[in-house]
């Protein structure tokens, strides 16, 4: 019988089995930031276990709240800097080299296919874009992770995503993921891995392929994991290109970690996305969720772009087309609303630069600010008022997410764009089907 990928990495990685459903896995990476770790590094320390298994494994990034804008972020932002020194991380990412975690780090190389890594964060899904099992874990795991090198799992179900068609135009990987959370529920892929096939995905950049992994949690996912390709080889090349005779002869390598064609699954979804609409949540819930069109009209105080979710290049360049068609006929900001851009890497922010997106957004009336998680979870740059509404790229429309009383609705960030056109939520004109 054949197995998926993430029970070949399973398999690779065990280090035992003290129960029949618990694997203790062996981790290949231990990805740290400044708002969960500083417990774990605290808790190690008054245990007088102030070390790490391995310094080259772990990577770590001051990114939720940077710079800090009070004592108590400032604190939490030295600990992990005097973590990091103290045990030699030489991966970490300081004030003016840090990005969003979930960005910076695979911009960096450091998730190959076959890999396992976790982090105290929930998001930490995105990176099974990659071919990799990538999980969010709580404190004591990660104590443990970065003490022994290993976390341990219930034996990994996987529920297989089929997704056919081709997208419409102006249709994107948020759309993707929000349909398929709306379809299967914020609890349908509990413990579970959801692996995400089909020409869809093969269609899709790493960009993309993240964007609906980092969502995969939202469905109450352990992990998202999408299949190495040329894509993925494509995108790691710059970093790997010494391991590896050719493209072709890494594909080769990175197939191991493809699905068997035989492999059982706990259930199979096939879904063909070729008439699918920009879609946008309501309510409080990730599976809320209604066509732009059914939603047009409704009120919006900020749009914000940015997040793990889309705050990369992809994502800056399709708001960018939206805003700049809106300038040439002599739109700026809607009234009454403000816009925020926050690049999701130091990279981008200055990708954007050089492509001249930058003016687009400025010039348009958007604030730009560093790259940082904070307004996302209504900690910074970005915190909503009582009942403020947000046009949101980010990945979480839960009740006060971004600020007490406020109301996040989440979308792509072509949706994000057309509402700071419009003032309201509306279909933006690269799509196709309005």
């Amino acid at each position: 019988m054949g197995k998926t990928i993430a029970q070949k990495i399973f398999d690779a990685h065990v280090a035992e089995k003290p129960f029949a459903d618990t694997w203790v896995l062996k981790l290949d990476r231990v990805f740290c930031h400044e708002i969960t770790t500083p417990t774990a590094i605290v808790d190690l320390m008054e245990k007088n276990k102030d070390r790490v298994f391995d310094p080259e494994k772990i990577k770590a990034v001051i990114d939720h709240v940077t710079p800090a804008k009070d004592s108590k972020t400032a604190l939490q932002g030295k600990i992990l800097r005097d973590w990091a020194h103290r045990n030699c991380i030489k991966d970490f990412f300081d004030i003016g080299a840090n990005g969003v975690c979930h960005a910076v780090f695979p911009e960096k190389g450091f998730v190959r296919p076959g890999f396992t890594v976790i982090m105290g964060d929930s998001h930490t899904c995105t990176h099974g874009a990659f071919g990799a099992f990538a999980a969010g874990v709580g404190t004591t795991d990660l104590e443990v992770g970065i003490l022994k090198g290993v976390c341990s799992f219930k034996e990994p179900k996987t529920i297989k995503f089929v997704l056919n068609g081709t997208l419409p135009a102006g249709v994107y990987a948020k759309d993707v993921i929000l349909y398929i959370i709306s379809q299967i529920g914020v609890n349908g892929a509990t413990n579970c891995v959801m692996e995400f096939t089909g020409p869809v995905i093969d269609a899709l950049s790493m960009e993309g392929r993240m964007t609906i992994c980092n969502m995969a949690v939202e469905a109450g996912a352990t992990s998202g994991i999408c299949m190495p390709d040329m894509t993925t080889v494509e995108y790691l090349w710059p970093f790997i290109k010494d391991e590896y005779a050719s493209k072709e002869a890494a594909l080769d390598a990175y197939r191991v970690w493809c699905s068997d064609s035989d492999a059982v699954y706990e259930k199979v979804y096939t879904y063909d996305l070729s008439n699918l609409q920009p879609l946008v949540t309501f309510g409080y819930k990730p599976d809320q969720v209604k066509t732009v069109a059914e939603m047009t009209g409704t009120r919006i105080d900020q749009v914000y772009i940015g997040s793990c979710t889309n705050g990369r290049i992809e994502d800056l360049r399709v708001a960018a087309a939206v805003l700049k068609e809106a300038l040439s006929q002599g739109k700026h900001m809607a009234e009454g609303v403000r816009g925020i851009l926050s690049p999701a890497t130091p990279a981008v922010y200055k990708k954007a630069l050089e492509e001249g997106l930058m003016s687009v957004f400025m010039d348009f009336g958007f604030c730009v600010t560093n790259p940082t998680c904070g307004a996302c979870l209504g900690m910074s740059n970005g915190v909503l008022a009582e009942k403020e509404v947000c046009a949101s790229t980010t990945n979480r429309n839960f009740n006060g997410r971004m600020g007490k009383g406020g109301m996040v609705h989440l979308m792509s960030p072509a949706s994000a764009a057309a509402a700071a056109v419009a003032g309201v939520i509306t279909n933006s004109n690269l799509y196709k089907g309005n």
